[in-house]
Order: C-alpha cells, then structure tokens, then sequence
C-alpha cells in the first residue's frame, strides 16, 4: 500500500520515530519483561510513540495529510521512559513516561486540531504516550520492576505507513516534520 500503488487507501498514523541508539535503550528491558510476563516480543526497529492513530486514509488524500502536519507547531523537547507498566485489557506490557511533558501534550493537542480542520476522521481518546514492548503478555495487578530510564531527544515527528506482515507489522515513514529549537 504506497502511495505510487494501485491501492486506494494506506493505514496510517502520527508518531514520535526514536533514534538507533533510543529504540536500543528501550529494546534492552524487554528480555525481562518477557521473562516475567511472556508473550510477543515487539521488533525492537518498530518501536515508536504514537501521537494520533488516523486508520485507513484514502491515498489521495495522503498529500493533503502531510499538508496538515506541516501546519503544525511545535518545540523540540525529551521525552523520559522511566517504568515499564502493563495494560490488562488489552494484554500490552509498555514504557511510559512518569509524565507527560507540556511540550508533548501541545504537539498532540495542536496536531487534532490541525486535521479536524482538514475533515480527517482519528481515535479521539485521551492521550497517554507510551511505546509497545510487549503483546499477548500476562500480569497482575503488581508493580513490574524498576528499568533504566531511556530519554528520547524528540526534534520531529512522523507520519507512518502500517502494513501487516507475518511478524505483526510493517513501518514506513512517510514523512518527517521538524519541532523547532526552544
């Protein structure tokens, strides 16, 4: 599903792509965690922070998507993992931030607004960023333990293409958009 292919539309989403180094850091709790909690392991190459999950979009509408982001503001800022957490209901084990910077709030918020502006349909749900390291994985309601806390340096976002593939998903960015220097 690309955008020079004969399909008509492409499933896609905003995120916070980390660096080598970054996903690295963040690839290293998992061993652990999987040993505790089992499950699927998360390709440590797709690791990402989604922003906004917009779903199937038209491809000739991709242009005018990556028009809207470019509408978008934004200060470049880190962005601290600090404890691996575990959502039951949906059987994820994943780093979270012990906050959310304003800077983040501000990018996701200004982003909405953006591509509601230009009719773009998204998951409207209250924000928590966070990034998958785990599936299928089991836990209770305990704590998981302590992990080294992986700061990203985030400077831009992206817009991704998913596509399914036998181990999951598949990530292509479309496009980068930078965040200014404070």
């Amino acid at each position: 599903m690309t955008t020079g292919s004969t399909e008509k539309s492409a499933r896609v989403f905003f995120a916070l792509w980390p660096s080598d180094a970054e996903r690295a850091a963040l690839a290293a709790w998992q061993p652990a965690l999987h040993k505790l909690c089992g499950g699927r392991i998360i390709r440590a190459n797709t690791l990402h922070n989604t922003l906004v999950f917009l779903g199937n979009v038209e491809t000739d509408r991709l242009e005018a998507l990556r028009l809207a982001a470019r509408e978008v503001g934004g200060k470049a800022f880190q962005l601290p993992f600090v404890a691996a957490r575990y959502w039951g209901h949906n059987r994820i084990v994943y780093a979270a931030p012990g906050s959310v910077p304003p800077p983040l709030a501000l990018l996701v918020r200004d982003l909405e607004q953006r591509l509601s502006a230009h009719r773009f349909a998204f998951d409207q749900r209250p924000y928590q960023p966070h990034v998958t390291l785990l599936r299928n994985a089991k836990w209770g309601d305990a704590p998981l333990p302590g992990m080294r806390e992986v700061r990203w340096q985030v400077k831009d976002f992206e817009l991704v293409q998913s596509a399914p593939d036998e181990g999951g998903a598949n990530y292509r960015v479309l496009a980068r958009f930078p965040l200014r220097f404070p």
